[in-house]
């Protein structure tokens, strides 16, 4: 249900408050998915490299197990890494500090099943 235009400014007035706090925003800038979701693509392109030299290593030593041993381990780094991206871009609220903006429906082109949601939810009371 979507809020009022009253509830919507509360909530806008909470929102800029509890982002100028700096104990808070650094609270939650620790717990921030995007921050994590960072640092797992960093391991996981280090893993990636050292897939890399697996397989090099295994092709120039001629032993097949450990270059596709190798081949294996940058594979799923590969996938954890695409999935780390995923999650990094998945909050709502994009930025705490004073700087929050939030993405709504409009923002982004909406699909088919957006806008069939949509309408869904805009017909006539009565019909229900």
């Amino acid at each position: 249900m979507p809020l009022s235009e009253h509830e919507q400014r509360l909530f806008d007035q909470i929102e800029q408050s509890l982002a100028e706090d700096p104990k808070f925003a650094s609270a939650v800038r620790a717990s921030d998915p995007r921050f994590h979701a960072r640092r797992r693509l960093v391991v996981a392109a280090f893993v990636i490299v050292a897939g890399l030299a697996l397989v090099v290593y295994g092709t120039v030593s001629s032993n097949t197990p450990l270059g596709v041993a190798g081949f294996v381990v940058m594979l799923a780094s590969a996938a954890f890494a695409m999935q780390s991206r995923r999650k990094g871009q998945a909050p709502d609220l994009h930025a705490v500090g004073g700087t929050a903006t939030r993405r709504t429906r409009t923002t982004r082109k909406a699909g088919f099943i957006d806008r069939l949601e949509d309408r869904w939810r805009q017909r006539p009371e009565g019909h229900r």
